[in-house]
């Protein structure tokens, strides 16, 4: 006689549970519970201050507009513009200034800005530097450097006022004066473009301009037709240069000047005409009856 024995079910094996029974359950539900409520009164606190932060802010936003609002034209008396001083001016008329400012009746100092300010004085032709200054509590204070006229240049059949760096300042038509050196062979239309080419050149006729005007008198003038033939002239006798710096060539020339002395040949007395020094290491020097 067989017997059968059914095998029992096995329980599938997985973690252990620490599951608590009877008063021990119910005190750790309870903890649960009131940790849970812990976190949510935290959260609330912490939205009630963000709130009360946010509606400060607002309410102290609003309490300047206000006072702004009442103390602007309070403010507006206390720094209004009542003077402008301008310092620095020759050949530049204060109206000039005041012209290039172009302020508002009843304006503050502290309405305007001083570098925009600056920078439109700067576009006049006399003027070099310019600098703005608030000096509460009614006074806008402007010092300008202005240019240093230099040279005539002539183009065409009109004459213009020049610095050192080949800003024109000023056009005298047919006018002359003789008491500046004189820059011809430029194209008008370009020199009134401010071409950097053209401009330059004039710097170039500047420096040249003052280093003869330093050894010999009467005006100096100087011919810029062609770059690679400046001609210049002054008190009777003609330069000539070549391509090289004007400032070597003209170093050459007086290295050897101290040489040349007048002669006399027949009774008749000659004298230096022209000085040539387009050639490289030398120095030719014409004479004339």
């Amino acid at each position: 006689m067989k017997v059968f024995w059914r095998k029992r079910a096995v329980k599938a094996v997985g973690p252990r549970l620490n599951q608590w029974k009877g008063a021990r359950a119910g005190q750790v539900s309870d903890q649960r519970q009131q940790a849970r409520r812990e976190r949510l009164v935290s959260r609330g606190r912490r939205v009630l201050r963000l709130g009360k932060w946010i509606v400060g802010l607002a309410v102290v936003a609003w309490g300047l507009t206000v006072v702004v609002r009442e103390m602007g034209p309070v403010l507006q008396s206390w720094l209004e513009i009542r003077a402008v001083e301008v310092e620095g001016v020759h050949h530049v008329t204060k109206q000039e200034i005041l012209e290039r400012l172009v302020l508002k009746p009843g304006m503050g100092l502290h309405q305007v800005s001083t570098a925009f300010l600056a920078e439109r004085v700067r576009r006049h032709a006399w003027i070099k530097e310019a600098t703005v200054e608030r000096r509460p509590p009614h006074l806008l204070s402007v010092t300008v450097v202005e240019r240093t006229p230099s040279v005539i240049v002539r183009a065409g059949v009109d004459h213009w006022l020049s610095d050192e760096n080949g800003y024109l300042l000023a056009k005298l038509g047919r006018q002359d004066d003789r008491t500046l050196a004189l820059l011809t062979g430029l194209d008008p239309q370009s020199l009134q473009l401010g071409e950097p080419r053209v401009r330059n050149a004039i710097q170039s006729g500047v420096v040249l301009a003052k280093l003869i005007a330093n050894t010999f008198d009467g005006r100096v003038e100087i011919d810029l037709t062609n770059s690679s033939n400046v001609v210049a002239s002054a008190n009777g006798v003609r330069f000539q240069f070549g391509d090289d710096s004007l400032v070597d060539q003209w170093e050459r020339f007086q290295k050897v000047r101290s040489s040349f002395k007048t002669a006399s040949i027949d009774g008749r007395k000659r004298e230096i005409s022209e000085i040539d020094l387009r050639y490289d290491n030398r120095v030719i020097v014409r004479e004339g009856v």
